[in-house]
Formats: structure tokens, C-alpha cells, sequence
């Protein structure tokens, strides 16, 4: 199947079948015949057999480029304004340019206008083309204590009852480790996951200098302290199943 790019209208048909379909018509086939065995339409069977003089090369497509300018279209004089206040200010914004055209030159087109030509002149060049993005692989910590992320929260006036004006805000960190890695590194060494907890609690205590954030932080790290062990827990169970 023939595929149509966003640049083409149609699909172009090949000089060899203008040729003959042309020659097919001419020598006393119906017009239906011919459009349906080469797949083409009256319109353009007529339109080549008025083009169609003899050789084949009458056929060929012209260029479609007019030979004339639009009447609408920029004069030379203005193109002449244009390229000479850009050449005394080759920073000049727009909207300067536009406003000098038009109290000192009479200019009298629309701003849209003058954009699409100094486009065209190669004022404005296109931005480069960014790479697309491709995403990549979570990088997941394979020890304790390697990866953490901190969160900030402001606590809203309406959870507060004191008489303290001041903002308060929560501050969350938390530690990223797989769960199959927390039983690995238990194992191994009980004594470093309580260094850990411990340098938690002091660098949040660094962080938080209220009471109430204290007793939040003390909370938080009561529960994570108790998950632990309830694993712990599981996984000596597990060990003592293992060897009955």
C-alpha cells in the first residue's frame, strides 16, 4: 500500500501513466474505461490531454512557482525599509521595528505580515531540536542509608490552636530501601540499622527547633522502629521453621 507523506496533497501519478492513458483516450476508448484501468480521474485525463502534444515530455509537471509577485505581497521598497533598520539594530525587538515602520515610513500592513517576512529573510532562526527524553531505569539504593528524601509541608493556620503567628511547617524524611534489602542488611548487622535510626533523629532535630515538630518527629520514628522489629520477627520465625 502507498503511503502519503503530510507534505504531499496526492499521490503524484507516473509519467507512464499520463502517457498512456492519454494515448488510450485519444484512440477512442470511453473516458470510464480508462479512468477506471488506470486509476485516475476525469478531471486529470483531460487536464493531460490538453498538456499532451506528441512526445512524451510535454507531460512533465512545470513548476507551480508564480511568475509574478502577489499584489498583496511586500514591494521592494518595503523589503529595503526593513533590511536597513535591521542592519543599523540587529537586536531590535519587533514590536520597535514594527512601530518605526510605521511613523517613520508609512507603513501600513499588519504586525502578522511583517513576522511571516522577516521569517523568511532568516531574522528569526528556529530554535534547536531538544533530544527526546527517554526515561530511565530507577536507580534503587542497595545499602542503608544511601538514598533519603525529604519533604516539606506547610501546615495550614486552621491546624494550628495557638497563639503562636508564626508559619509552621512539617518536615518528612524518609529512607528508600527494598523490602528484600531490609532483611539482607538485618541479618547481617542489627547494629548498623540502630546507627542509622540514630543519625535520623539527630539530623531531623537539626532541622526541627518546635516542640510539636519533636513530638511529630518522635512519632514517625517510633513507627518505623516497630516495623523493623515486627520484621525481624518474621524473619526469626522464618529461620526457626527452616530448621525444624
Amino acid at each position: 500500500m502507498t503511503s502519503i507523506s503530510h507534505i504531499q496533497r496526492y499521490i503524484p501519478h507516473d509519467l507512464n501513466t499520463k502517457f498512456y492513458s492519454v494515448n488510450l483516450y485519444r484512440k477512442g476508448y470511453p473516458i470510464s474505461f480508462v479512468c477506471r484501468r488506470y486509476k485516475i480521474s476525469k478531471s486529470s485525463l483531460m487536464r493531460w490531454n490538453r498538456k499532451f502534444d506528441g512526445p512524451k515530455e510535454s507531460l512533465v509537471d512545470k513548476s507551480h512557482r508564480p511568475i509574478s509577485k502577489h499584489p498583496n505581497a511586500h514591494t521592494d521598497t518595503e523589503i529595503k525599509w526593513i533590511k536597513n533598520l535591521i542592519r543599523r539594530n540587529p537586536h531590535i525587538s519587533m514590536s520597535e521595528l514594527y512601530g518605526k515602520l510605521r511613523t517613520e515610513y508609512g507603513y501600513s500592513r499588519h504586525a502578522a505580515s511583517l513576522f511571516r517576512l522577516l521569517r523568511k529573510i532568516g531574522f528569526y532562526v528556529d530554535k534547536e531540536k531538544h533530544t527526546k527524553y527517554v526515561p530511565k531505569t530507577y536507580d534503587t539504593p542497595t545499602n542503608i542509608g544511601i538514598k533519603w528524601q525529604l519533604d516539606v509541608k506547610y501546615v495550614p493556620k486552621e491546624c494550628y490552636s495557638g497563639k503562636d503567628k508564626e508559619k509552621f511547617y512539617q518536615y518528612t524524611v524518609l529512607m528508600k530501601l527494598h523490602v528484600k534489602d531490609l532483611f539482607i542488611h538485618t541479618k547481617n548487622n542489627l547494629l548498623t540499622q540502630l546507627l542509622i535510626l540514630l543519625k535520623e533523629l539527630l539530623f531531623i532535630l537539626v532541622i526541627n527547633q518546635k516542640l510539636y515538630k519533636l513530638i511529630m518527629v518522635l512519632n514517625l520514628l517510633i513507627q518505623r522502629i516497630l516495623k523493623k522489629f515486627i520484621l525481624l520477627m518474621f524473619y526469626a520465625m522464618s529461620l526457626k521453621s527452616n530448621t525444624n
